[in-house]
């Protein structure tokens, strides 16, 4: 069954709606990395946060208050008039939740645990549901009035690709009509000092596949696609196919060769009914770090041996974490969209020089372009702690 994408509210560091993170996007633009101080002690970092006030969670659901409640109701915002078309035609028990995250609101948490050591209780407006990883989706549901099924996907950097895949299971199931799918991860101390103490972070803004790379930037975003059995008006886009795969080599570290990576693709090519010389642009997971770009590019030249297209976005957005998955999915969804009118790809932002002891990979810049010509297939990856690959597959619908 047919996957539709029907529509997408998108906020990160590129902009707070569809069109300005695609203009911004397609134009390469690294404004919203910045150096920061206060994220981690002695230490100034380049980060990618959403700018600007976020909306107020309302009165009513105070309780589940957290900056990444804030930035998920941004983004449903943006779509809520297509979400309400989706409740008048469905029902309220006819669509379903599911989101993917990892930092959930363990900065309200991390907060309220410091004032508790300072006061011996915690902050007003402190409640434990801010820090549930199921505190995204309870959220949503409650503020829509929605009762299908609805749960949170938390396995690190790939939590939202699968959060995808899961949406579908569920059309797939006949136990939704429709699904809000996505992820939302927001900036915190928390996990910047997590991935300081990895040694993982970069001191500059990340270049990825470059010889001179040095870790990762820290980013935050919220992706909500609304995702349905039927096509929404005009053209339509949809999640095609989707691969995962475990390898299980190494709590933290990539199997070097890259054999899970590549079996994730291939299995998001299997689903989709597609071969690997029919995929028009790869979305790479690129973080930048040494074992994760080798990896990679080991299991990109071996499935494509007469290449791809691609490249990574995350100097333009940072690494979103558990929104990554979706965010660059929602990449590929903007590259296929009436708001690409020029059928521009996002270019590979680096310094352009390549590590010799890595293949070559086909990156792009800002000069690339898509073909117009119907169908289009595109892929995006996303890999994680524990030897997790997602890869999916997005296209025109047929």
């Amino acid at each position: 069954m047919t996957a539709y994408l029907n529509a997408l509210g998108v906020i990160c560091s590129l902009g707070r709606d569809k069109q300005n993170v695609a203009r911004n996007l397609f134009a390469g633009d690294c404004s919203g990395v910045r150096v920061e101080a206060g994220w981690v002690a002695e230490r100034a970092l380049p980060v990618a946060s959403a700018r600007g006030d976020l909306p107020t969670i309302p009165e009513a659901l105070v309780a589940q208050r957290s900056r990444n409640n804030q930035l998920l109701l941004d983004a449903g915002l943006q779509i809520r008039a297509d979400i309400d078309q989706a409740i008048k035609a469905y029902g309220p028990t006819r669509i379903g939740v599911v989101l993917g995250t990892s930092t959930s609101g363990i900065d309200e948490a991390s907060q309220g645990i410091a004032h508790y050591l300072r006061e011996q209780r915690f902050p007003e407006g402190y409640d434990y549901q801010q820090q549930e990883l199921s505190a995204p989706a309870n959220f949503l549901s409650d503020w829509l009035g929605l009762s299908g099924p609805s749960y949170v996907i938390s396995t690190a950097c790939t939590s939202s690709a699968r959060a995808l895949m899961s949406a579908r299971r569920l059309l797939d199931l006949d136990l939704c009509d429709a699904v809000l799918c996505g992820g939302v991860d927001s900036l915190c101390k928390l996990t910047l000092n997590g991935f300081c103490a990895l040694e993982a972070v970069s001191s500059e803004r990340c270049n990825p596949f470059s010889v001179n790379r040095s870790g990762i930037n820290i980013g935050e975003a919220a992706v909500l696609f609304l995702m349905s059995k039927t096509p929404g008006d005009g053209h339509s886009i949809a999640l095609l196919g989707g691969g995962a795969s475990s390898d299980a080599h190494h709590i933290s570290a990539p199997e070097p060769s890259g054999r899970g990576a590549r079996q994730a693709m291939e299995k998001a090519l299997r689903c989709a009914g597609l071969d690997a010389s029919q995929i028009d642009y790869l979305n790479l997971h690129g973080t930048a770090t040494q074992h994760n770009d080798a990896m990679e590019s080991h299991a990109v030249a071996g499935l494509f041996p007469a290449g791809v297209p691609c490249s990574s976005t995350k100097p333009m957005t940072g690494h979103t974490l558990g929104a990554a998955g979706a965010l660059e999915a929602a990449f590929c969804w903007l590259a296929l969209s009436a708001e690409n009118p020029s059928h521009a790809l996002p270019p590979h932002v680096w310094d352009g020089q390549a590590d010799p002891e890595l293949p070559a990979l086909n990156w792009i810049d800002s000069r690339a372009r898509l073909n117009p010509t119907f169908p289009r297939r595109l892929m995006s990856n996303s890999f994680a702690f524990g030897g997790n690959n997602v890869s999916l597959i997005i296209g025109d619908a047929q």
